[in-house]
């Protein structure tokens, strides 16, 4: 199990972002993929057969999207914030906008609002196009307790 002290200086060093991901098992389950062009961060979801929902379609099951955007939103956090511990999730909710077909997903985040002890993320995913979302969402974290410096 890695620490968030080896994962950010595995990013620093390498740009490995594998000890990062370990420390939200179910990103790791997923096989979530942190990507970095300057700045900005995006997530990408691999397709995989075993996460379609609906084989009619085929859709990804519904809950696999909810599942990839709040562990994106979490990682960002973790990524964008000095944060010792894991941030964790007060609540989480989604728009779903169309069917997720069988093929990757992308996700970005962006930290809406940001207090002493809860940050709200707000998360876009789509497929193909950037332009055509899949699914909106915003999650609430509760962060680690800060002195106040008075």
């Amino acid at each position: 199990m890695s620490t968030l002290t080896e994962a950010r200086r595995a990013i620093r060093e390498n740009a490995d972002f594998a000890p990062l991901r370990a420390l939200v098992p179910y990103a790791a389950f997923l096989g979530l993929k942190i990507q970095q062009q300057g700045d900005a961060l995006s997530f990408h979801l691999p397709y995989r057969p075993n996460l379609i929902g609906n084989a009619s379609l085929p859709a990804i099951h519904g809950g696999v999207i909810a599942a990839f955007m709040e562990n994106a939103a979490q990682l960002h956090l973790l990524l964008q914030l000095d944060e010792n511990k894991v941030p964790k999730s007060i609540d989480f909710s989604i728009d779903y906008l169309r069917s997720a077909h069988a093929e990757d997903s992308y996700a970005a985040c962006e930290v809406a609002r940001l207090g002493r002890r809860v940050a709200q993320v707000q998360i876009r995913c789509w497929q193909s196009s950037e332009s055509r979302l899949i699914a909106l969402g915003r999650a609430h974290f509760l962060l680690e307790a800060t002195t106040d410096p008075e």
